[in-house]
């Protein structure tokens, strides 16, 4: 549907797709190499997607009719930007891709309507991202999209499908930023959500691009509106060494000018180190006062005085707004191996909720509130304070090394049931494992199990403070945990149990498999695939479930192409006198999740090369 009193008018090429119904975003890697001999038509001169805006999103609350976002008179609110921290102009690291919120007053127009308008952009890295939403004059409506070309400089171009969730009825599983209202144009504000979204799509690796032609007009009850196109940057040269992902959005019982003290375990190690900071599923900025790191000594003691960190070139702290994050300066600092590190972070400002990881299995720290900043000292004693989850902190990477292998999983990925400060998940294990050989490369081991989580559905909704910390599903959070990661190489994929003991059936598990596995695989990563392991014994693994969990695990076992290989964990822990359950030498004591001696086994079931390929 087009509001415009003009249209442009491009040839494109379309590419034959095929869309997961789960994802909220998806892309081809059809037609990506041809060369100009095959090329698309000729397209008229690119031009700043600033200069093609021809939409006004935004109204001030005063003056609700400056803008018609969806051609029904409604729109976004200036003021619930503002309270999300998404001034006009911010820049907005989501997902790893330099975004920016248009610098645009209310009223202005502020997004292009995509109808084929040919965008110049310019950057070369391992994906394109759109800020981006769909609207319909009718009220909440589907997913929007359609087929666009990325040309690059040497003359050959790609095809990409961008898909966006509506406005007001996409999934907040995968949206960048939720408002509570949205304005009308009779004066009226609505106590409704209202979503943004950051979708990316694939580039072909080591190209430079140039310009972006946008889907066309996808019909008459839709829009596709952009607000921003970046590339994202590849990471090469970097390695992440520590990592977790963001469960849930909790209450902290009002954190007040205080300091985190975290503690997490490396694999890789370097000579130089970064934080990656994310405020995911919150809905208001984040002040970072003060950063640092350190090796840990004991408890929340420091070996040396920690190293300051730094933000946005010098800075001594960041501000993050609502569903973005912050990745700290580069900074000398020997990273060991297989050691735990401080990382802390002082909060100066009332943070009634935060993004957290719950299950962290190690003990961390916290100063009383209003003891100001603390993350210089290597004394520990300001720390009184004890928690058991990871509040902000993401991520460690380190210089150099060769990138790495991302356990994408649920509670036993996790090490839900290991031994608590001991780092015995079986991650942990295989990271070890690397750094001890030289016949394949010492990758760095991010894990990215949530307990609780599963395959095809959320747990926790996406939105909003909640008790629940179990994620939203592996398929809505691939983006983020897998795709997003610093220079991921290998995915191995290690869930389903949850799902098949929560109604979900074989089927749906193994279509969410094949479509997380697609994706991966588009964006030139490896993808290793795990049985699921038995859980009989449990108060919920029923015969019914063991039956679904049975079906899975034959597809995994033959393939079938979708995987690059398998690891048969089911095989390493089970019984084999009783298949359904597990050696009672791995069982924790639940029947479901193994215990130190099976986290072991199954990371020493790992054969390194199949890492690598």
């Amino acid at each position: 549907m087009r509001r415009r009193t003009w249209i442009r008018s491009l040839t494109i090429l379309v590419a034959a797709v095929s869309v997961a119904p789960t994802l909220s975003a998806t892309a081809t890697a059809q037609d990506r190499t041809q060369q100009t001999a095959q090329s698309v038509a000729p397209a008229e001169r690119a031009l700043p997607l600033e200069r093609l805006y021809d939409n006004r999103a935004v109204s001030d609350d005063a003056r609700p009719d400056a803008a018609d976002f969806d051609g029904a008179g409604r729109s976004l609110s200036a003021q619930d930007l503002k309270a999300a921290g998404w001034d006009p102009g911010t820049r907005l690291d989501l997902d790893a891709a330099p975004l920016r919120r248009p610098d645009r007053a209310p009223g202005r127009p502020d997004n292009v309507v995509a109808d084929g308008q040919h965008v110049q952009v310019g950057g070369r890295g391992n994906a394109l991202s759109f800020l981006v939403a769909a609207t319909s004059p009718h009220g909440p409506g589907d997913a929007a999209g359609g087929t666009g070309t990325v040309r690059y400089r040497d003359g050959s171009h790609s095809t990409y499908t961008l898909t966006a969730g509506d406005w007001r009825g996409g999934p907040l599983a995968t949206k960048a930023v939720a408002l509570p209202h949205l304005n009308t144009r009779q004066g009226d504000q609505l106590a409704e959500k209202a979503r943004l979204y950051a979708v990316t799509v694939p580039l072909e690796r080591g190209r430079d691009v140039s310009s972006v032609t946008l889907p066309r007009d996808p019909g008459a009850d839709a829009d596709l509106h952009v607000f921003d196109i970046a590339v994202r940057p590849e990471t090469t040269g970097w390695t992440g060494s520590w990592s977790a992902s963001t469960g849930g959005y909790t209450g902290t019982g009002q954190w007040r000018d205080q300091t985190l003290r975290l503690v997490v375990h490396t694999s890789a190690g370097g000579p130089r180190a970064r934080i990656r900071l994310e405020n995911t599923f919150a809905g208001t900025p984040v002040r970072i006062g003060h950063a640092s790191i350190a090796v840990q000594k004991d408890g929340a003691a420091a070996h040396r005085r920690p190293t300051p960190l730094t933000f946005d070139g010098g800075q001594a702290g960041t501000r993050i707004p609502a569903g973005a994050r912050a990745v700290s300066d580069p900074v000398g600092f020997d990273v060991p191996s297989d050691t735990n590190l401080l990382v802390s972070i002082h909060l100066p400002d009332p943070v009634p909720a935060a993004p957290v990881h719950s299950k962290s299995q190690q003990r961390s720290y916290l100063s009383e509130g209003g003891s100001g900043d603390r993350t210089g000292e290597a004394d520990g004693a300001a720390f009184t304070r004890s928690l058991t989850t990871w509040p902000f902190l993401t991520g460690v990477d380190v210089k150099g090394g060769p990138g790495s292998v991302v356990a994408l999983g649920d509670s036993i990925t996790d090490g839900d049931h290991s031994t608590p400060d001991a780092n015995r998940r079986w991650p942990n294990v295989l990271a070890g494992r690397l750094l001890a050989q030289s016949d394949v490369p010492r990758f760095g081991v991010l894990n990215h199990g949530i307990s609780a989580n599963r395959i095809v559905t959320d747990r926790y909704p996406g939105d909003g403070v909640s008790t629940d910390t179990a994620g939203v599903s592996a398929q809505h959070r691939l983006e983020r945990d897998v795709l997003a990661q610093t220079n991921a190489r290998t995915v191995v994929l290690f869930e389903g149990i949850n799902d098949v003991r929560w109604g979900a059936s074989a089927e749906a598990v193994i279509a969410g498999m094949k479509a997380i596995s697609a994706r991966a695989e588009e964006r030139g990563m490896r993808v290793l695939a795990a049985t699921i392991t038995p859980c009989e014994g449990y108060h919920d693994c029923t015969a019914e479930v063991d039956a679904k969990r049975t079906k899975i695990n034959a597809f995994v076992r033959e393939n079938g192409g979708h995987f690059d290989a398998v690891l048969d964990f089911d095989k390493v822990v089970r019984d084999p006198a009783h298949p359904a359950r597990m050696l009672p030498k791995y069982d924790s004591g639940d029947h479901l999740h193994p215990g130190d001696a099976g986290l072991r086994a199954l990371g020493e079931s790992i054969e390194l090369r199949q890492l690598a390929g």
